[in-house]
């Protein structure tokens, strides 16, 4: 990442997250340097393909704080069939009657694949929790119980990293009415995005609780501070790459053949098509 002048670190309230406050990063200097980091994402894909390992990538925190944002730029770049993306929605009436990690399972990554979650089985530890989807006790049972599950992923072969993305009150704040006030981004808004910014302590109490219970040396947590967008895509990205371990698997170069001779082909003529209106 190219050197840039800081900034003095100013003192915020209220916020959970300390920053340097450096100078925006420019977004010729962001492409270039996401251009290296997907290139090498690519790389870990052959990587992964090749060996046939199994990884699972968590991205938890809290609203609005930019998982979908590292995730487009991981993912922009990649083959789906590898790296598969798993954004579940609200549990149905037969899911809410099965072991709750079943519904997850499924999902877990077989050889040659990398699964990303956005967000995962923690949401038990974190929106269930603080909005009563679930009972103290429920919670209480997840985090006595995910470690061992977690562990028993990681010794069946699965490289599992797990990321919090956490923002300031002043941010979340300033991404919300920027939502609000952008109808381009307004379906990004849902009534649990407002109770979550309402309670701001309610989450930061749950997070402490699941993140203590849970940061294990077999599956530690990484915090992404992410006030700045830019700067927090390009570091999470450059962290998940130092956690695996991979090598470029060199190509066959690529040989463009020549297109086959038409053999009397011609276009067709005076057919009715339905073209698209070129307005621009």
């Amino acid at each position: 990442m190219p050197k840039l002048q800081k900034r003095k670190q100013k003192k915020t309230s209220g916020s959970d997250v300390s920053s340097n406050n450096p100078v925006e990063l420019k977004r010729k200097d962001f492409e270039k340097q996401l251009a290296k980091l997907q290139g090498e994402l690519v790389k870990l894909q052959t990587w992964v393909q090749h060996k046939r390992l199994k990884v699972v990538v968590i991205f938890e925190g809290r609203d609005a704080a930019g998982k979908g944002g590292v995730i487009k730029r991981i993912t922009e770049r990649v083959s789906p069939r590898i790296f598969h993306l798993v954004a579940l929605p609200a549990p149905t009436e037969r899911e809410k009657s099965q072991m709750y990690v079943q519904r997850y399972i499924p999902h877990l990554p077989a050889g040659g694949e990398l699964v990303i979650f956005d967000r995962s089985w923690y949401n038990r530890a974190g929106v269930e929790r603080v909005m009563g989807f679930c009972s103290q006790e429920e919670t209480t049972r997840f985090l006595e119980m995910c470690p061992g599950w977690e562990r028993a992923m990681v010794e069946n072969g699965i490289i599992l990293i797990k990321y919090w993305f956490e923002v300031s009150q002043q941010e979340q704040t300033k991404r919300f009415l920027g939502r609000i006030n952008d109808g381009r981004k307004i379906w990004k808004l849902s009534p649990m995005d407002l109770e979550s910014h309402r309670r701001w302590y309610d989450y930061s109490r749950a997070r402490d609780a699941m993140l203590l219970a849970t940061n294990t040396p077999v599956a530690p947590w990484y915090i992404v501070n992410a006030d700045d967008k830019k700067r927090a895509r390009l570091n999470c990205i450059s962290h998940l790459l130092s956690l695996i371990p991979y090598k470029e698997i060199k190509q066959e170069p690529v040989k463009l053949p020549k297109r086959q001779k038409p053999h009397g082909y011609a276009e067709p003529k005076n057919r009715r098509y339905n073209f698209v209106p070129e307005k621009f």
